[in-house]
């Protein structure tokens, strides 16, 4: 097995994940590609449930998992592959409640509003607002972040608190790589503004993402080491398995693939490059979960 900075290369993962109970994996980019579903990821996971393993999927989307799990089946990903969903949007539920703001201030698309639904809040014009929530940029096919910098240099000068939805830079959609909401936060924290992060690599998403396995599990305990944590970004998913003390697998082909995937295949140069002066090193790398 071909070594990368100490990390095993594998081309298929159902030997690591027999020493598992739980897999926390990531959504897009590990089980589909932000158009349709990648067809042995769904397989490899469907064989470990099947094997009597829990898998719970965990995503930065900022819509409350209801609503994803939707997009989820539309994008062809069978239910075969998970057993609970956990999303950003969940965390953003939880920290609006924590808040005690009403009047908030949203910045995302329309759909994205499904994560108020059910809370004692308003939205309103920035003006009015006691709180900020980003689930993504209006339009991130033709917007860039720093085109928000004045509108966040309002904000922050108010000292609004402010709420990403989705802690993601960026994301593949098809070929395209496109900003998300996690990259306005960034620059809200750059101005001095505060900012709660709904989402990887922070903890009340894998606390969310525990409670959803051992309610799968018929309420059993699931020990830290018998936990891996699947995914595609160093800085969310392993940054966020290495803070819960959780081994980890990259999936080198997701947002880092051109990075580290040259004419098809995986560019040991590229891997070590992705992972110098990471404190998350993975236990394992694979192009793409199989």
């Amino acid at each position: 097995m071909p070594q990368i900075s100490s990390v095993p290369i594998l081309s298929e993962a159902g030997k690591l994940f027999a020493r598992y109970d739980l897999l926390i994996s990531d959504v897009w980019g590990v089980v589909h590609d932000g158009v349709l579903a990648l067809g042995p990821a769904c397989a490899a996971l469907t064989r470990f449930r099947e094997g009597g393993g829990a898998v719970v999927l965990l995503s930065n989307a900022p819509g409350p998992s209801e609503q994803v799990a939707g997009v989820i089946d539309g994008k062809r990903v069978p239910r075969t592959a998970w057993d609970r969903l956990v999303t950003s949007g969940d965390v953003t539920r939880s920290l609006i409640a924590e808040s005690h703001a009403r009047k908030i201030y949203h910045i995302g698309w329309k759909e994205d509003r499904a994560v108020f639904k059910g809370l004692d809040v308003e939205l309103v014009g920035e003006e009015d607002a006691e709180l900020v929530v980003a689930t993504e940029l209006n339009d991130y096919r033709r917007e860039m972040p720093e085109d928000y910098r004045p509108l966040l240099t309002r904000l922050a000068a108010r000292k609004l608190p402010f709420i990403c939805g989705n802690p993601d830079l960026v994301v593949h959609v098809g070929e395209d790589l496109l900003p998300c909401a996690g990259a306005l936060a960034t620059i809200y924290e750059e101005l001095g503004g505060v900012v709660a992060w709904a989402g990887k690599p922070h903890r009340p998403a894998y606390d969310l993402a525990l409670e959803a396995a051992r309610e799968a599990r018929g309420g059993r305990a699931i020990e830290p080491e018998k936990v891996l944590v699947i995914g595609d970004a160093v800085r969310t998913d392993l940054a966020g398995a290495r803070l819960m003390g959780f081994d980890s697998l990259f999936v080198a082909g997701g947002i880092h693939r051109d990075e580290t995937i040259v004419e098809g295949k995986l560019d040991p140069a590229g891997i070590a490059r992705v992972l110098a002066g990471q404190p998350a090193i993975p236990v394992a790398a694979m192009a793409a979960l199989a």
